[in-house]
């Protein structure tokens, strides 16, 4: 059985080599060098501070993926929306890790009063997240070609987006994102 939960400063061993497994094999980023576990753990609190969800799903204790919502852009008008990223271990894959991993990172963030979720995803070809987006409500919004290089090849972004809370049928009840400090 797969639990979704917040991650701790102890999943990052296991995060840390789930991204870095997808940096060295995969599109689903750009990164081409896996950042150590000390810059992971940057990063994981820097969205922590902002009040984020930063979550890793687990079966009988082995972190198989995590997923976080990080701010879409930094300008105040962005306050609303988030980009999601979600990494799954290579074991696995298709076994429903990322689903569960999305499904509570939307309802996270709805919590949180956002109203807009985008994923860009790389890689065109990227199947298995295309339709994990779209299975959980995201609708295509475009097809960025030849973005980013690397593996030997240009690759496409494809971007992605999900209302959350109404998106933009009325105004904001919350105060957004902090954006403060960046």
């Amino acid at each position: 059985m797969i639990t979704v939960r917040p991650s701790t400063e102890a999943d990052l061993p296991a995060i840390t080599a789930i991204y870095g497994w997808n940096v060295l094999n995969g599109l689903g980023t750009f990164e081409e060098d896996p950042p150590a576990m000390e810059e992971m753990r940057r990063r994981r609190a820097s969205f922590l501070e902002r009040g984020l969800p930063y979550l890793v799903a687990e079966a009988e204790g082995i972190v198989l993926g995590y997923a976080y919502a990080g701010p879409f852009r930094l300008r105040a008008a962005y306050r609303y929306t988030v980009e999601d990223s979600v990494y799954v271990s290579p074991d696995a894959v298709g076994k429903g890790v990322g689903k569960a991993l999305l499904s509570r990172l939307i309802v996270e963030c709805e919590a949180l009063g956002l109203r807009q979720m985008c994923a860009v995803i790389g890689d065109s070809g990227n199947a298995a997240s295309i339709s994990l987006h779209a299975a959980m409500g995201f609708e295509m919004k475009g097809t960025f070609p030849d973005m980013g290089h690397k593996f030997g090849r240009w690759v496409d972004l494809v971007w992605m987006q999900r209302a959350l809370n109404g998106g933009g049928s009325h105004p904001p009840d919350s105060p957004g994102l902090s954006l403060s400090g960046v």
